[in-house]
């Protein structure tokens, strides 16, 4: 089975997981998150990279240097980027590369502001309102996707 390579990144006040809002995203760490993700990773043959930026800029750098490290996948929480971010959607499009938006709180059973997303259209899929489980299942339906169309 060919090794796939999958970028995990974590937006704006992701790092405070674990103590922001538990009662909305619960009391798991954002480094639990990436050792779940990575264990699983290994368990299916995936090489996870993790990455978080409270800066805009910073996450659509590290989308466009997803290119030159063949990225396979990218399993993304754009986090309030979410529903402002032309940007983080533009580079995400010029990579080419399948992605699953995720989320830890169902968005849509929250404020009306979060109920857009500026990326839902042009991912291969989207996981939200299981708390962090919800990336575990970004995982295991990006993994299906990319060896299920891999040519």
């Amino acid at each position: 089975m060919k090794t796939l390579r999958i970028l995990a990144l974590h937006g704006p006040n992701l790092n405070l997981l674990g103590t922001r809002e538990p009662g909305h995203y619960g009391t798991t760490t954002l480094a639990d998150i990436n050792q779940k993700l990575i264990d699983m990773g290994d368990s299916l043959g995936l090489e996870i990279t993790t990455f978080q930026s409270n800066h805009e800029g910073e996450l659509v750098d590290r989308i466009q240097q997803a290119v030159s490290d063949h990225i396979d996948g990218i399993v993304i929480n754009p986090a309030a980027y979410t529903h402002t971010s032309v940007a983080l959607r533009d580079a995400l499009l010029a990579t080419s590369i399948p992605f699953i938006e995720v989320h830890l709180s169902n968005i849509h059973r929250r404020e009306e502001f979060r109920h857009r997303s500026m990326l839902v259209d042009a991912a291969t899929g989207v996981v939200a309102g299981f708390g962090a489980t919800s990336y575990t299942l970004a995982l295991t339906g990006l993994n299906d996707f990319l060896r299920t169309n891999q040519q």
